[in-house]
């Protein structure tokens, strides 16, 4: 596997992203979603805490499970996005870690991530942003990653804290999602 030196175009991430995507480590294992997890999908994302506080369509059911893989899958292909199922032995999803690389900046790519409700408080997310940072740094080579949060987020705040993100001086970012106007925080993690 070769790892890029995050210099390049944004057209090095075709190159710079593995084929298959797998990571292991820290009591999780992050993995590709398959079509056998659209069910699981549909019961993790279809959640008010998720249809709050993150962009995913509500009610979150089979048919917005299938539109959302076949995004997942185009962006992955154009080397965008890495959208990986959240999982403690590589079997049922319990959330989602995402890596947007489709910014401007080629060095700098953007995490997402939600956890299942019935999955909360076992660190998982923290856990999956961890090694989601790893692989960004190491084999995708940017040096930066950002996390984007409102300040009423608090569940989302520390993960970031607990990651080892830090939240910058920039300036709110204003947005509106269904509907709904926020500002969100920028959070950064910077290679060393």
């Amino acid at each position: 596997m070769t790892t890029g030196n995050g210099r390049g175009a944004r057209e090095d991430a075709l190159v710079r992203l593995p084929a298959e995507v797998r990571l292991r480590g820290d009591g999780v294992v992050l993995r590709e979603w398959a079509d056998d997890d659209l069910a699981a999908m549909a019961g993790l994302f279809d959640d008010p805490e998720v249809a709050y506080w993150t962009p995913l369509v509500s009610p979150f059911d089979l048919e917005a499970a299938r539109a959302y893989l076949e995004r997942a899958r185009r962006s992955r292909a154009a080397g965008e996005r890495v959208q990986l199922a959240i999982t403690v032995d590589g079997g049922e999803p319990a959330g989602e870690v995402l890596l947007m690389l489709s910014g401007p900046d080629p060095d700098v790519a953007e995490i997402g991530y939600s956890v299942g409700a019935a999955h909360r408080g076992r660190g998982l997310a923290s856990r999956a942003v961890r090694m989601m940072t790893e692989f960004a740094l190491g084999t995708v080579g940017v040096s930066r990653l950002r996390l984007k949060i409102e300040d009423e987020n608090a569940a989302s705040a520390a993960v970031a804290r607990a990651t080892g993100y830090r939240l910058t001086d920039a300036p709110p970012v204003p947005a509106e999602e269904k509907g709904r106007r926020l500002l969100l925080r920028t959070w950064e993690y910077r290679q060393a």
